[in-house]
């Protein structure tokens, strides 16, 4: 395999023997869930009589595991693609010695920000602000665009903002109404934490493309596309301002997300339709543009494709907002697509991964798209009268 994989656990390198003894390694990143690791190893019994892993202390709750990979190419970056601790197991035994498994899960450092429920004040802080208060908070660096598109200020001679809930779920919360994605991850060392609360980023340039150009060398196993247009175009909302004596609402009405589009048409063009979500969650009225735009946000990413590649073959790993090339895949596929999620899959010889890429766009159509090109093929036999 054309990877370097180093799996860390309690902050020790495992020996290369471990490795053999992997059943299943999986790593699930996300866009929109924390990011998990499963685990699978024989639990064998050893000579003193107890289970191997199990009864040695090798896995105990918030045990830290780790896992990176660097490509073999020359000057190829190292890649954190898991950095957290084991949070539950599942040993299964069996009569068959063989078949008995130990199963162990691990969510990311985002598990620190999910322990402790708290009551707290935030005033005079955006969103983003209280982010990187409460990333820096668990030592996590806070990235750079954390701030970009932020919310108004909360105004305690409005409105403040109080939390009763965990830091990490506050921050989803947050992230969700003003459309934005929360995360933890680490770039290439494990240990050095950062905390995301931005925007996708739609325009990076790709860092690989999937062609399906020659079908004697595709770079994926497969993929399926599908799109839904059962989502709103446009958001209509209205607040009564609790600052002013008046009582006379003020209505917002938004009809783009302001998130730069992957394709020529973008999700309205494309399903030709209006259709409209009143927003009816209460907001300050300084909030309602911010609100009304992440609904078209999230409904604006309309498009979706999924797919399974090997990371020898694509060139690449693919991670969580890496915008991707799609070539060969007709007028209205083809171009750039968000990596949303993907499954890494660890094996001996191979290093997989199973991924779902979204758009919020499609290419225009061919320019002579009907049903033109069957005609006469639906013809019917001699000396049968055509209906």
């Amino acid at each position: 395999m054309s990877l370097d994989v180093q799996l860390c656990v309690a902050q020790s390198a495992v020996p290369t023997a471990f490795y053999d003894a992997i059943a299943r390694l999986e790593v699930q990143e996300s866009s929109d869930r924390p990011g998990v690791l499963l685990l699978e190893l024989p639990a064998n019994r050893t000579s003193a009589g107890d289970l191997q892993f199990v009864g040695d202390g090798t896995f105990e709750p918030m045990t830290s595991i780790t896992l990176t990979v660097t490509p073999s190419a020359a000057g190829a970056a190292a890649q954190c693609i898991f950095d957290g601790y084991a949070l539950s197991w599942r040993l299964h035994l069996d009569r068959t010695s063989t078949a008995s498994r130990l199963e162990i899960w691990a969510q990311d450092a985002s598990l620190l920000m999910n322990l402790d429920d708290k009551v707290l004040e935030w005033s005079g802080q955006t969103d983003g602000e209280i982010a990187n208060t409460i990333f820096e908070s668990y030592g996590f660096s806070a990235a750079e665009a954390n701030t970009n598109d932020d919310s108004p200020i909360h105004d305690p001679d409005g409105h403040t903002l109080f939390q009763r809930s965990t830091d990490l779920q506050l921050l989803r919360g947050l992230a969700r109404r003003g459309g934005k994605q929360c995360r933890v991850g680490c770039t290439d060392t494990p240990g050095q934490r950062t905390g995301y609360f931005v925007q996708p980023s739609l325009d990076a340039a790709p860092v690989t493309t999937i062609s399906l150009v020659d079908p004697t060398s595709w770079t994926v196993d497969r993929l399926d596309l599908d799109w839904d247009v059962m989502r709103p175009t446009e958001v209509d909302a209205s607040q009564v301002d609790l600052s002013q004596s008046s009582d006379t609402g003020t209505d917002v009405s938004a009809a783009s997300s302001g998130l730069d589009v992957l394709a020529q048409r973008d999700y309205a063009s494309y399903f030709g339709q209006s259709s409209t979500f009143v927003l009816t969650a209460p907001a300050d009225v300084a909030d309602l543009s911010q609100r009304a735009t992440a609904v078209l946000a999230d409904s604006g990413f309309f498009v979706r494709c999924s797919g399974e590649a090997d990371a020898e073959r694509l060139g690449t790993v693919l991670r969580v907002g890496d915008v991707v090339a799609l070539a060969g895949a007709g007028s209205l596929h083809s171009g750039n697509w968000l990596v949303w999620d993907v499954r890494h899959s660890y094996a001996l010889d191979s290093w997989k991964m199973a991924f779902t890429l979204v758009r919020n766009a499609m290419g225009p159509p061919a320019a002579a798209g009907s049903l033109s090109s069957f005609a006469g093929s639906l013809a019917a036999p001699a000396g049968v009268p055509t209906p």
